[in-house]
């Protein structure tokens, strides 16, 4: 009798303990999208009136961004392309090394190997991007000044640096993704007569591709939005080009170096500049959930 009265009571302690954290859990996950919902008031709310003094139009297509002149103009569209080409360009470079280099590590790496380049990965996504842009500038800039004249700071210089930076957040994801990949798939291929590289290739990297196209995405965000290792690389010129070695300016950039002294409508001008970039971020996530979930369905 005396020991049913404690069991009862060390469950009723437990299920009052399994309370308290699915309320501490929800109370987080409320703070998570409480501060979105904030951020997103604030940027919309701030850089709304330049849509309607400007112009849409004016504003997403307009090519001359001159906020000092008189009259003044806003217009962002060559550092939407800039940004779009950067990113562009590092994601192209970036997505195959990854891909090859989460493959060597989760399929082929020795262990005394594999003990030395995970953590000088993991070193590398913990690198402030400030280090990155001192890097670039003092070696990856004078690299491209030697080989295609110039001053060396361009899209393809910028791509260069954003290739580095994003690398070791789509391998570590990719990685995890294809070891999570269950070993009957491996050694039913190996088994129906495919090589070991055959089955990497055609069966593992597939069946772990939702995973893999989340480290993707992560690293285009994180290209997308890279502001202090662009500013010293990039150029800082806004203009529309398409060649990829001359500067330009990105849209993070900008929004840096001009909120300083910005006022009035110019700084609700570079607010909604911050309202381009945030829809961009939330196009790219919400074609992740559609292939996702496309994904999932095959």
């Amino acid at each position: 009798m005396q020991s049913n009265k404690i069991n009862a009571e060390l469950k009723k302690s437990q299920e009052f303990k399994e309370r308290i954290a699915r309320y501490l859990f929800l109370l987080c996950a409320l703070f998570s999208v409480f501060f979105i919902i904030l951020i997103s008031y604030f940027i919309f709310s701030g850089g709304i009136d330049v849509f309607r003094t400007v112009g849409l139009k004016d504003f997403l297509f307009g090519t001359d961004w001159s906020p000092m002149d008189t009259p003044p103009s806003f217009g962002i569209f060559s550092m939407i392309m800039g940004s779009i080409m950067v990113t562009l360009l590092a994601s192209a470079m970036a997505v195959p090394v990854a891909l090859f280099t989460s493959a060597f590590l989760a399929c082929d790496c020795p262990a005394w190997l594999y003990r030395i380049l995970k953590p000088g990965l993991n070193l590398m996504a913990g690198i402030p991007s400030i280090v990155y842009g001192f890097f670039a500038l003092t070696f990856i800039v004078p690299k491209m000044r030697e080989l295609f004249k110039g001053n060396g700071m361009s899209i393809l210089t910028a791509a260069i640096l954003l290739l580095i930076m994003i690398l070791p957040t789509i391998i570590a994801i990719s990685e995890n993704a294809i070891r999570s990949v269950p070993n009957p798939y491996y050694q039913g291929s190996i088994a129906l007569g495919a090589t070991h590289e055959r089955t990497v290739m055609h069966v593992v990297l597939p069946a772990a591709r939702s995973g893999i196209f989340a480290g993707i995405i992560l690293g285009i965000g994180r290209a997308i939005g890279e502001t202090m290792a662009v500013i010293l690389v990039a150029g800082n010129q806004t203009r529309l080009t398409f060649n990829i070695f001359k500067g330009i300016r990105t849209m993070t950039t900008n929004i840096v170096l001009e909120m300083g002294y910005a006022a009035g409508i110019h700084r609700e001008a570079l607010i909604a500049t911050a309202c381009v970039l945030f829809i961009f971020i939330l196009i790219i996530n919400i074609t992740f959930w559609i292939f996702k979930k496309r994904s999932e369905k095959l």
